[in-house]
C-alpha cells in the first residue's frame, strides 16, 4: 500500500501534462484566428510507460473501438487528424513503428533519442524537444571551460543510452578531452545483493578514479532515483553533469532530497523553461464544483489529497474528499505551478499541430479544393492522445498535414519561435541548472546558464560561474585531470597505453623553450637569442669574443706588447752595434728585416684581440701570414747566406759571385710574392667576414672572424710552414759548419721550435672553439715568433753585451783561419 502511494505522489507532477493538453485545445477552440469554426477534440489512453499497452492505446485510437481491429476505423465523433506524444522515447518508437504504416504524422514532446533524426524509418515524426545529440557540444563546451578532460560516463542498459554514450565519447575525444570509463548500470528498484556487487564494484571504481567529473547519460529519468540509494553516497565527492532526459525529474519531498547527496553541487542539461500564461489560475482553480469531467480529477485528486471524488471506485482504499481539497495547498516539490519544461513542450505541440491545420485549411479554401474532403468541418476534430502513469500523451496526424507540418512557423504566447528543421527536430536550446541541498534540508535547482546551439561560434554558451553552488566537499572549483597540466618550460610526453590526457611533464631541451601551458613541443629562439632559466621564454645571447678586458686577452696583449719591445731593443742593439764583427758576419740586413717581421708578428696578435670587424678580419690573416713570411723567409736567406759564405771562402768557388745583399733580398721578395698572391685571391674570392657562433656555447653567441675559405687559410698556413720546413732542412745541413762563424745550428733550433708550434697548432686549433681558436692562434703566432727570436738573437746579444772579447773577427771567422800557413 505504501509503495504504491509513493509511486502515486512521485508521479503528481506529470498531471501538469493532461491538463496543458486540456489548456491548449480550449485556448485553441476559443482563439478566432486559429481553425475559426472548427472544434478540436481529443482521445486520451494510458501506454503505462510501457511499449506493449501504448501499441495498444494506439489501435485503439485507429480503431475507435475498445477492442482494436488494425486497419479498422470507427470513430463515433469526428474524424481522427493526428497524433502527439509520446513522452518517452521506447513508447514513441513504438508509436511511429505503427502510424507511420498509415502515413499519419507525430509529434513528441519527450523524446530525444538520435534514431527519429532518420527520415527514411520515420518520414512523419516530429518533437518540440531538442534531439539527445545536440546537447553533445553544450556539454563539451562546458567541460572545456571549466577545462575538465579526465572524466567518466555512466548510461543504462538501454540500447539507445548505450550508443548515445558511445557517440558522446567519441566527441570528448575528438574535442581534445577523454574518457576514464563508461559504464552501464541497469536499472532496477529491487534490492539484489548481486545487483548491490555490481554496484559495489562501480562504486569502488569510481570513488579511486582521479576523474572528479562523472556524465550521467541517459533518457530514462528514473535512472536519477538510483543514485539517491545508500552505496552512492561514496561519490559524492565527484561533480555529476546530468544530460537533459536524465535532468527531468523534481524530489517529491525533503526528505528525499535531504538522503540524494550524491547529486548535491550537480549541473544539469535541462529543457528551457517556458512560460504558459493562465495555466497557473487554471490549475489552482480546478475544482471537482467546476470542472466539466471528473475522470480528470479523480487521478489526479487521489494522488494529491488521498481521497475519493464522488462516484469513484466503490471499494476505493480512500476516504471521501471534503471538497475543500485545493491544488494551491500543495508543496512545489510535489506539484510545481511556476517551472514548466516538458509541460511546456506539449503546449507548443497541441499549438504546432493546430497551425498545421490551420494552414492546411486555409490553403484549400484559397485553392478552391474541396474542404471535406479529408474532414467534415462542421463536426468535432479529435486528436488521440495516449496517457501512461506519467502522464504522457499520444495523438495522430492524417498524412495530409505532414508538408504542413513541416513548414510551421509560429510564435507561442511566451514569444519563442517555434519551427522543424530537415529532421523534424526544433533548434536546440538548453538551460543549465545546478542542484544544490541545503544544510537545512531544502533542496534548490537554480538556473545558471544555458547553451543555444543556433547562436554563433563562441556565443553558444553561457555560464554564470559564480552562481554555481559546489558540493561542500569542494573549496574551489572542482578540478578534474588525468594530469596536471605542463607548466611553461615544459612539454608533454604521452604515457604509453594511456589516453592523450594522461602525459608526463619533461623540461625543454637544451636551447629549446615553450611559452604555453600542455605544450606538446617545445620551439627553439630566434638565432640570436637563448632560453632563459626557467626556458618559458628567449633572451638576448650573451655576445663572447677575445677582449682586451678578460685575462686571456690582456695577457696575451700584454705578452705580445712585451715582446716586441724586447724585439725593438735588440734591433736599436743591433743598429747600435752595426760594425761589430758578429753583426756584420750575419748579414745585417737580413737581421733587420728578421727583428722588424718579428716585432710586427708581435704587433700583429694585437689584431686578434677585441670585437671583430670586417676590416679587422679581412686585415689579421693576410697581416700574418705576409709578416710571417718575411720572418721565415729571412731566416731561409739567412740560413743559404751562411752556406754561400762559408762556401765562397774555399778556393775557386763558384759561389763567390753570389755572395752579397742581392740574392737575399731577392730571394725574401720572391716568397713574400707568392704569399702576396695567395692572399690576394683568398680576398677576391671568398674574403673573411664578421660572424656569429651560436653552437659552440650554449646561451652564447661568439662574435668571430669566418675565414671565408678553409682551403685558403690553411694555404697561407701550409706555404709558411713549407718556407719553415725549407729554412730547417737547409740549416740543419749546414749543421756541420765551423762552430766559430756557423749560424746554423741557431737556425736549426729556431726552425725546429717554429714548426713544432705550428705542427702542435692544427690539432689545437680545430679541437677548440669560439675565442680559444683565436688564443690558440695568438699563442702559437707569439710562442714561434720568440722561438725565432730567442734562438738566433740572444746568443748574439749575449756576445755584443756581456762578451765583448767574443766579438771579434778572428773570433767570429775562427780562428784557423785567422793564422797564416807555415
Amino acid at each position: 500500500m505504501r509503495s504504491v502511494v509513493k509511486n502515486e505522489r512521485w508521479s503528481l507532477h506529470y498531471f501538469r501534462h493532461l491538463f496543458a493538453l486540456y489548456f491548449a485545445i480550449q485556448e485553441i477552440n476559443q482563439n478566432l484566428e486559429i481553425l475559426p469554426n472548427i472544434t478540436l477534440g481529443f482521445h486520451i489512453s494510458d501506454s503505462c510507460t510501457d511499449a506493449g499497452f501504448s501499441l495498444c492505446g494506439t489501435l485503439m485510437i485507429l480503431s475507435g473501438i475498445i477492442n482494436p481491429v488494425p486497419g479498422f476505423s470507427c470513430h463515433q465523433q469526428g474524424q481522427l487528424a493526428g497524433l502527439i506524444g509520446s513522452f518517452s522515447s521506447v513508447t514513441s518508437h513504438a508509436i511511429a513503428r505503427v502510424t507511420g504504416i498509415y502515413k499519419y504524422s507525430q509529434i513528441s514532446y519527450g523524446s530525444m533519442d538520435v534514431l527519429f533524426n532518420d527520415r527514411v524509418d520515420f518520414p512523419f515524426f516530429y518533437r518540440t524537444v531538442p534531439q539527445d545529440q545536440s546537447q553533445y557540444q553544450g556539454l563539451i563546451q562546458l567541460l572545456n571551460l571549466f577545462q575538465w578532460t579526465w572524466m567518466g560516463i555512466l548510461t543504462s542498459d538501454d540500447d539507445s543510452d548505450q550508443k548515445g554514450s558511445e557517440e558522446l565519447k567519441g566527441e570528448i575525444i575528438r574535442s581534445g578531452g577523454c574518457v576514464a570509463f563508461l559504464e552501464k548500470i541497469q536499472f532496477s528498484y529491487d534490492f539484489m545483493v548481486e545487483q548491490y556487487a555490481k554496484y559495489k564494484k562501480i562504486t569502488d571504481m569510481i570513488d579511486k578514479s582521479l576523474a572528479k567529473v562523472i556524465i550521467l547519460y541517459s533518457a530514462n529519468s528514473n535512472m536519477v532515483v538510483q543514485f539517491c540509494l545508500p552505496w552512492w553516497r561514496m561519490t559524492d565527492n565527484k561533480v555529476w553533469i546530468i544530460s537533459a532526459a536524465s535532468a527531468n525529474i523534481v524530489f517529491p519531498s525533503s526528505y528525499l532530497a535531504s538522503s540524494c547527496t550524491t547529486f548535491n553541487g550537480s549541473l544539469t542539461f535541462a529543457i528551457p523553461k517556458g512560460k504558459i500564461p493562465g495555466f497557473k489560475d487554471f490549475l489552482y482553480n480546478l475544482h471537482p464544483a467546476s470542472f466539466p469531467d471528473l475522470s480528470f480529477l479523480r487521478p489526479l485528486w487521489r494522488a494529491a489529497f488521498f481521497c475519493e471524488l464522488p462516484n469513484g471506485t466503490e471499494h476505493s482504499r480512500f476516504l471521501n474528499c471534503t471538497g475543500q481539497e485545493n491544488l494551491s495547498n500543495l508543496p512545489s516539490q510535489l506539484f510545481d505551478v511556476n517551472n514548466f519544461q516538458f509541460t511546456y513542450s506539449l503546449y507548443t505541440a497541441v499549438y504546432a499541430l493546430a497551425h498545421a491545420l490551420h494552414n492546411m485549411y486555409t490553403a484549400k479554401s484559397q485553392h478552391g479544393g474541396n474542404l471535406n474532403l479529408e474532414f467534415q468541418p462542421w463536426k468535432v476534430r479529435n486528436l488521440g492522445v495516449i496517457l501512461d502513469s506519467q502522464m504522457t500523451f499520444t495523438g495522430f496526424i492524417n498524412n495530409t498535414l505532414n508538408q504542413y507540418i513541416k513548414e510551421v512557423h509560429f510564435k507561442t504566447p511566451d514569444g519563442d519561435e517555434i519551427f522543424f528543421d530537415e529532421k523534424g527536430n526544433v533548434p536546440a536550446h538548453y538551460d543549465i541548472t545546478n542542484w544544490y541541498l541545503f544544510p537545512n534540508g531544502s533542496f534548490s535547482i537554480s538556473r545558471v546558464g544555458n547553451f543555444n546551439l543556433s547562436a554563433s561560434s563562441g556565443q553558444q554558451l553561457f555560464v554564470n560561474q559564480s552562481a554555481i553552488l559546489w558540493n561542500p566537499y569542494f573549496t574551489e572549483t572542482p578540478h578534474s585531470v588525468c594530469s596536471e597540466s605542463c607548466v611553461p618550460g615544459y612539454r608533454k610526453v604521452l604515457q604509453r597505453l594511456k589516453p592523450v590526457c594522461c602525459f608526463d611533464c619533461i623540461p625543454c631541451s637544451e636551447g629549446e623553450f615553450s611559452n604555453k601551458t600542455d605544450a606538446e613541443n617545445c620551439m627553439k629562439c630566434p638565432d640570436d637569442q637563448w632560453p632563459n632559466e626557467q626556458k618559458d621564454g628567449c633572451i638576448p645571447r650573451v655576445v663572447v669574443f677575445l677582449s682586451y678586458e678578460e685575462p686571456l686577452g690582456a695577457a696575451l696583449a700584454s705578452i705580445a706588447i712585451l715582446f716586441s719591445i724586447i724585439t725593438d731593443v735588440i734591433l736599436a742593439i743591433f743598429i747600435i752595434y752595426k760594425d761589430s764583427p758578429v753583426v756584420k758576419a750575419n748579414n745585417r740586413d737580413l737581421s733587420y728585416s728578421l727583428l722588424i717581421s718579428l716585432m710586427l708578428s708581435f704587433l700583429c696578435s694585437l689584431v686578434f684581440i677585441g670585437c671583430p670587424g670586417r676590416v679587422t678580419c679581412l686585415l689579421r690573416q693576410v697581416a700574418f701570414g705576409i709578416i710571417f713570411t718575411i720572418a721565415v723567409s729571412s731566416v731561409l736567406a739567412k740560413t743559404i747566406t751562411v752556406v754561400i759564405a762559408f762556401n765562397a771562402t774555399k778556393p775557386s768557388s763558384k759561389l763567390r759571385k753570389w755572395a752579397g745583399s742581392r740574392i737575399s733580398i731577392s730571394l725574401i721578395l720572391l716568397c713574400c710574392l707568392v704569399q702576396v698572391v695567395i692572399c690576394i685571391a683568398w680576398l677576391l674570392i671568398v674574403p673573411p667576414f664578421p660572424d656569429y657562433d651560436i653552437q659552440s656555447e650554449p646561451g652564447k653567441m661568439i662574435l668571430q672572424c669566418n675565414e671565408g675559405s678553409t682551403i685558403a687559410f690553411y694555404s697561407v698556413i701550409g706555404y709558411i710552414g713549407f718556407l719553415a720546413l725549407l729554412s730547417f732542412i737547409v740549416a740543419f745541413l749546414a749543421r756541420k759548419l765551423p762552430d766559430s762563424f756557423n749560424e746554423a745550428q741557431f737556425i736549426t733550433f729556431s726552425m725546429l721550435v717554429f714548426c713544432s708550434v705550428w705542427v702542435s697548432f692544427i690539432p689545437a686549433y680545430l679541437s677548440t672553439k669560439g675565442k680559444y681558436m683565436v688564443a690558440v692562434e695568438i699563442f702559437a703566432i707569439l710562442t714561434s715568433s720568440a722561438g725565432l727570436l730567442g734562438c738566433i738573437f740572444i746568443p748574439k746579444c749575449y756576445i755584443i753585451l756581456l762578451r765583448p772579447d767574443l766579438n771579434t773577427r778572428e773570433h767570429v771567422i775562427g780562428k784557423q783561419y785567422s793564422k797564416k800557413p807555415k
